[in-house]
């Protein structure tokens, strides 16, 4: 019969830098590849910081000691096959230059896999045999994006266990370089650093109107507005000239390349004044691109520098301050009145209210408690009134509290972590612009070479003919268009992060947008997840002690959320009774449990368990129990002893007190078909979702059910949310358009898995996502409809000669501003007062 076994990734394979790397890869493939072994995969269980590899194997064939070696063996030889880099690089200033820098890098021979975000974020796996750091350092530096930094721990190459375990433990000696680095960026960006484009921008346009002005003047000579001209054209065209090489060598015709042509042209026309406009408000347009995008991605670092840098800990009886680099996990942290926590942890000592809004954007400080004596400290147990996140803000109390986490795993930490990484991500709008410009710059171009020959058609010199080519050139150049949708991205994702949200990409952000329905698991989404056992009715014949007894014997052993409730409810009242005890017990999915008291079979579960099991049938009494009950809008369990029926026990989850004004304001927001799904019995699911206001409930699911039930949504609706946990409803959420988990913060699989992380428990945040994602698509539609608006007035105006390269470029660079304006804007987004 298989079996498997879990190892530690970072065990196996130290230096990955993620479960999807090549390196884990090539490991997982190898180890299916011996006999016996039946499958190999990661998995990331709940409340487990670090991935899992997880080998399933035939006992018969391979014991479980050779798989663990195996497992070693060919991770360490995989893990010196494969390099890894993670970094920051300067010079990215666009979306666009990001993914051409990605392609360069996934271009280089030996490199495995590349991501490039549009915050300058660089993450290589490479081989070893084939390429080095030291090559791919070298291509980044000669693309001029150098790195800001060395890479930190782990993912750097030949790093040590003790740097693998602490990266941050050389802080104080990378602060005492980080002059050195600032040198170095200086020299990388230019003669002025990283503002060379914008000043190069603006000595292009104080020569230009310095050399117009002087031109004016008949006292001076000609050669002196045309050395100007041409410095203008030095200072415009630099970095314009730049990026359209490496896109020429990338085998790409972009906008650059359009715009230096029609510059060139215009030299040659002797119009050096016209060219000289062309490069000034083009470049002035790519540097103010350039801020307004780098305004949105501060946004999302500012997230980042919330935790403070250092920490008072307290180690062998004594109290001293330490950079948060240098915490471990265990360590004590004593937390000051109004100061800002530095790493995530729970509560030992001491009381206080505390502002998390910056991680779960909660607009009210949450009071804090100590954690209990009896509470386990897994991470995935520590009730939320102990819990504790860095980078929030504590109050007037004094706590103490033990780290769970090391700052670089922070929850604030993988927060910005994973907002980088959707930057990188392509939305539905930005492809069709992608595909539209691939497309279009070649047809502009052949336009261009059509009308060079208008003179065989019309009477005119070549001159003009050559200057209207140009001027429709400029009109073409789709620069709006390219920074439209990414402008409107990253500031959506940036608000969203300010807003305790965490959308994974512009995907899921434009989906979320134009959904029209919402699918909610029940438990724990709408309502609160804390059932109570409310009911105890014995059968006839039997005394209540004795249910509660067997009730509690079996289910003390289960962690369902049902079970702990009936647990709790069961000691209360048994009080002083001696407990039985059960084994073998048995979880019968969906349904309910089984286990032996005595040598007895015990059965506890819904009614239907009872009509699918070998038995006695359901009594009289037991079914009008049980109907009753669920008419009340209670869960019910029946309890079987062998033949004989003990009772039925009724529990209550009560819905959230901000479930129904939710359904309300998504109402109000546009969403017109709202279904819940539970695991509860039909009556049950229609009590609850007719106090919440929903259209329809479906009960009785077993988990792929509500599979089933998310993709019939999707064939009447097309586009469906599915709201849950991130774990239980995890194959739901996968099947939907949208996947969205609340509670994230708390848990790890909800955060890796989700399209869309409420990070605060809170179902108010809800309709401010999809709000927010709404106001989204409508700037990115704005942006969309402006940008190819003006490209469709500009060509025929400038073929039939209504418009010149001057006025062209005016209105072209004007749009390119307005667009990036307009998606600024939801930097700035708040909600909607509900009516």
């Amino acid at each position: 019969m298989a079996t498997d076994t879990q190892l530690d990734l970072r065990t196996v394979l130290p230096e990955a830098l993620d479960e999807q790397d090549a390196c884990v890869r090539t490991l997982t493939s190898g180890l299916q590849a011996r006999e016996g072994v039946i499958n190999a995969h990661v998995k990331r269980p709940d409340g487990t910081e670090t991935a899992q590899l997880c080998v399933h194997f035939e006992p018969g064939l391979i014991s479980l000691g050779r798989i663990r070696e195996l497992a070693l063996s060919l991770g360490a030889r995989v893990d010196s096959d494969f390099g890894h880099l993670s970094l920051e690089v300067a010079g990215i200033s666009r979306p666009a230059r990001a993914q051409l820098l990605e392609q360069r890098l996934r271009g280089l021979d030996g490199v495995a896999e590349a991501h490039v975000s549009a915050t300058g974020s660089v993450t290589v796996e490479y081989f070893t045999e084939r390429t080095s750091e030291e090559t791919v350092k070298d291509l980044l530096t000669r693309f001029g994006t150098p790195p800001r930094t060395s890479p930190a721990g782990p993912h750097a190459p030949g790093a040590s266990p003790d740097e693998a375990a602490a990266p941050e433990a050389a802080a104080p000696e990378a602060e005492a370089h980080d002059h050195k680095r600032e040198e170095h960026d200086h020299k990388h960006g230019g003669i002025f650093g990283e503002r060379s484009e914008l000043i190069f921008a603006i000595l292009c346009a104080l020569t230009l109107a310095t050399g117009f002005l002087l031109g004016l003047s008949p006292a001076v000579p000609d050669a002196v507005s045309t050395a100007l001209y041409i410095a203008a054209y030095f200072f415009g065209g630099y970095y314009t000239l730049k990026e359209a090489i490496q896109t020429v060598m990338a085998k790409r015709f972009e906008i650059d390349f359009l715009m230096l042509v029609a510059a060139a042209g215009a030299a040659v026309l002797g119009d050096l004044a016209e060219g000289a406009l062309l490069l000034a408000l083009f470049s002035i347009g790519h540097a103010l691109e350039s801020y307004a995008m780098g305004r949105a991605r501060r946004a999302i670092q500012a997230l980042a520098e919330l935790a403070p840098d250092t920490a008072i800990v307290r180690r062998d009886g004594t109290e001293q301050e330490i950079p948060v680099g240098e915490l471990q996990i265990g360590d004590t942290v004593i937390i000051k009145p109004n100061t800002r926590i530095p790493s995530d942890g729970y509560v030992t000592i001491g009381q206080s209210s505390v502002d998390q809004s910056a991680v779960t954007g909660e607009s009210i400080p949450v009071d804090k408690t100590p954690i209990g004596p009896q509470t386990s400290r897994k991470e995935a147990d520590i009730p939320a009134e102990s819990r504790i996140y860095a980078g929030t803000v504590n109050g007037p109390g004094v706590l103490e509290i033990e780290v769970t986490r090391l700052s670089k795993d922070s929850t604030l930490a993988r927060v910005v972590r994973m907002v980088s990484e959707a930057q990188a991500q392509i939305s539905p709008t930005q492809r069709f612009t992608d595909r539209f410009q691939r497309v279009f710059v070649p047809a502009v171009l052949i336009l261009v070479v059509v009308l060079l020959f208008a003179g065989l058609v019309i009477d005119e010199p070549f001159s003009a003919t050559l200057y209207r080519a140009l001027a429709v050139l400029v009109a073409a150049s789709p620069c709006a268009l390219a920074i439209s949708t990414p402008s409107a991205v990253l500031s959506g994702l940036a608000r969203a992060a300010r807003g305790g949200l965490l959308i994974k990409g512009g995907g899921p952000l434009e989906n979320l947008g134009t959904l029209r329905a919402i699918a909610f698991d029940k438990t724990g989404t709408l309502t609160e997840g804390k059932p109570e056992m409310t009911d105890v009715e014995p059968a006839a014949g039997v005394k209540e002690s004795e249910l509660l007894s067997v009730a509690l014997a079996v289910e003390s052993q289960s962690d369902h959320p049902l079970a702990s409730a009936i647990v709790t409810a069961a000691r209360a009242r048994l009080d002083g009774t001696a407990p039985l005890t059960a084994s073998a017990v048995t979880s019968i999915t969906g349904r309910g449990v089984s286990a032996l008291i005595e040598g007895e079979r015990i059965h506890i579960g819904k009614q239907q368990l009872f009509t699918e099991i070998d038995g006695t049938a359901l009594t009289k009494d037991i079914t009008d129990s049980t109907a009753r009950l669920e008419a009340a809008g209670r869960t019910t369990m029946v309890v079987r002893s062998g033949s004989r029926y003990l009772g039925v026990l009724g529990l209550m989850d009560t819905p959230r007190d901000t479930a129904a004004p939710v359904i309300a304001r998504l109402r109000q927001a546009g969403i017109r078909h709202m279904i819940m799904l539970s695991g509860d019995n039909q009556t049950v699911a229609d009590a609850v979702a007719g106090k919440l206001g929903l259209d329809e409930a479906r009960g009785d699911l077993l988990p792929e059910d509500k599979v089933k039930a998310v993709i019939d949504l999707r064939g009447r609706e097309e586009k469906v949310a599915m709201v849950g946990d991130g774990v239980n409803d995890a194959p739901a959420m996968a099947n939907a358009t949208v996947g969205i988990a609340m509670g994230a913060a708390g848990s790890d699989v909800a955060m890796e898995t989700a399209d869309v992380a409420l990070m605060g428990d809170d179902l108010e945040r809800l309709p401010f996502a999809v709000n927010l994602s709404r106001q989204s698509s409508r700037i990115i539609r704005q942006n969309l409809w402006a940008s190819l608006g003006v490209v469709a007035i500009l060509i025929p105006a400038t073929i039939t000669g209504t418009i010149g390269i001057g006025l062209a470029v005016l209105i072209h660079e004007g749009s390119t501003l307005l667009v990036v304006a307009n998606a600024l804007r939801l930097l700035a987004y708040r909600e909607p007062k509900t009516k």
